[in-house]
């Protein structure tokens, strides 16, 4: 934490952020979803200065929250409460609550760039239609966070939905950052660690798997997009071909004309239904970077390892150090002073040196336990959050394929529709 004396801090949010979540969990006896519906309205584009007084255009949202008819809300929220949020700020938000609880699979938050597309998919930030699905998806950020038993009760998170001014300078003053664990450290303790722990392992494992299998279900829905469209859109050329040629003929020619008017439609069909499936596309990608939250409670888990095992360590050679000065034995360097100085060892020195060893030994002991208390606990916790994770994604995933399939089937169905249309125009010639 940072220095109270340097900081001042607003009173919405606590200098201890530890201390105040823990009086907020009390007040909160279920997820905050329970109580309260979390939305956000129509973004709006904005142009402001930075830092340096350079000029930046923005999309900010409107983070409306209302208490459930039935429900109260007193102690917890003063709703209903509106407000506008960044894109940046909802970064703070999910950062700082990565860092406060590392034992939980944080939501992710949607791409700040599309990714994935395929030729008519919006990639400008600005485009209405992509800021229209970050909108929907950061409304899905705030909903899974609102509906966790631990994250919707966070001091932060909470007045994320009603302090507006100066809320991210507050966040910051915490320095809660200052204990995000860097990529360096979490890459040494990776490759360091002797006795990694297998579930945590096992989840690494799954984490590739899952980010590769949904890599690939991601291209080739791009690649089969590219594919639909361009087929719906070449049946323009029948609707062409068709409205010329009734031109030209008497008893055919509004046969003719109606077939190349549901060529037409057939052509026309698949926007609206590519449009749909974006939606689809953006629920898929959720789940593309969960495995990398998953991944980042795996991670943190080394570290925990990693630093037991130093602890572990420092006890083995304390241990093996205070057998030589019983023994009677010196290191190379207490020998090589002993000759050159000619100085002996008296009782009365190796009795302090013991004793001095024998502290250094109870406080490496103390050390050694504690760390294996808090890799015992944060695995308790992670694996039963994992479990949650686990459940919400079989469900989720579900949902997602089983949504998309209906889809397909309305496609087709729409198809068959048109072309039995087209049938019966030219039954009619």
């Amino acid at each position: 934490m940072a220095d109270k004396e340097e900081e001042v801090v607003p009173q919405t949010i606590e200098q201890n952020p530890e201390e105040n979540q823990n009086e907020t969990r009390k007040a909160v006896a279920k997820p905050l979803l329970d109580v309260v519906d979390v939305s956000i309205g129509e973004p709006e584009k904005r142009t402001g200065s930075t830092a340096i007084s350079l000029k930046e255009t923005y999309m900010a949202y409107y983070v409306e929250t209302r208490v459930k008819e039935g429900e109260s809300a007193a102690g917890i929220l003063e709703v209903p409460c509106a407000l506008w949020r960044r894109y940046s700020e909802f970064e703070v938000l999910r950062n700082c609550l990565v860092v406060q609880y590392p034992h939980i699979v944080v939501p992710p938050l949607p791409e700040k760039t599309a990714t994935f597309t395929w030729q008519q998919s919006p990639t400008d930030k600005f485009d209405p239609d992509f800021v229209e699905r970050r909108r929907s998806s950061l409304e899905a950020f705030l909903l899974r966070v609102a509906s966790h038993a631990e994250l919707s009760g966070d001091s932060v998170f909470l007045s994320f939905l009603q302090q507006e001014e100066n809320w991210k300078e507050s966040v910051m003053a915490t320095s809660f950052h200052a204990k995000a664990d860097s990529k360096l450290k979490a890459l040494n303790a990776s490759f360091r660690i002797r006795k990694p722990d297998q579930d945590f392992e096992e989840l690494k494992n799954y984490c590739n798997d899952l980010e590769a299998n949904i890599t690939n279900l991601l291209k080739v829905r791009a690649k089969l997009a590219d594919t639909l469209y361009g087929i719906h859109k070449i049946h323009a050329n029948y609707g062409r071909v068709f409205s010329e040629w009734s031109g030209i003929e008497e008893e055919m020619g509004d046969g003719l004309q109606s077939a190349g008017h549901y060529m037409d439609v057939y052509a026309a069909c698949i926007d609206s239904m590519l449009e749909e499936e974006e939606q689809f596309a953006d629920q898929i990608k959720e789940y593309l970077y969960f495995a990398d939250s998953l991944r980042t409670v795996c991670k943190k888990h080394e570290l925990l390892q990693y630093e037991l095992e130093k602890a572990e360590d420092h006890l083995a050679l304390k241990g093996q150090e205070i057998e030589r000065v019983i023994q009677g034995k010196t290191s190379w360097i207490g020998g090589l002073k002993s000759k050159v100085f000619g100085s002996v060892e008296t009782p009365e020195e190796k009795a302090a040196r013991v004793k001095q060893l024998e502290e250094e030994i109870a406080e490496a002991e103390k050390a050694v336990e504690a760390a294996s208390r808090t890799v015992w606990e944060f695995s308790q916790q992670a694996m039963k959050d994992i479990e949650r994770f686990k459940e919400q994604k079989t469900k989720d995933i579900k949902d997602i394929l089983t949504s998309y399939v209906e889809m397909q089937i309305k496609l087709c169905k729409k198809g068959i529709q048109i072309w039995g249309n087209a049938k019966g125009s030219f039954e009619k010639m």
